[in-house]
């Protein structure tokens, strides 16, 4: 699987995590029903965020991100569902793929 699609898929997936949390974190604290949703989501969402981390590290190598970008890429996992904005933002910047090449 490429290294880019690897990453787009946790950076979304993290932020859904991130969104599950957040309302497991409020049926806990504000609401106080249950605390199964952040039992649940923080699970799930600290295995994303290390996947998220790992991806970041495997596309920046593939398609040598600059020390920059790769920090920036590492910083938006920590706000919630940053990840989202800042993958909008590199994939609108990533230059066009090669077009195929039709052999007979």
């Amino acid at each position: 699987m490429e290294a880019f699609r690897v990453f787009r898929v946790t950076a979304v997936a993290e932020a859904f995590s991130w969104t599950g949390l957040l309302v497991g974190m409020y049926l806990k604290h504000v609401s106080h029903t249950t605390d199964a949703g952040v039992w649940l989501f923080g699970r799930v969402h600290g295995a994303l965020f290390v996947a998220y981390l790992v991806a970041t590290f495997w596309v920046a190598r593939a398609e040598r991100w600059s020390l920059w970008r790769t920090a920036f890429a590492l910083a938006a996992s920590i706000p919630p569902l940053t990840t989202l904005i800042f993958e909008r933002w590199v994939s609108k910047r990533r230059p066009a793929a090669a077009p195929a090449t039709a052999t007979a």
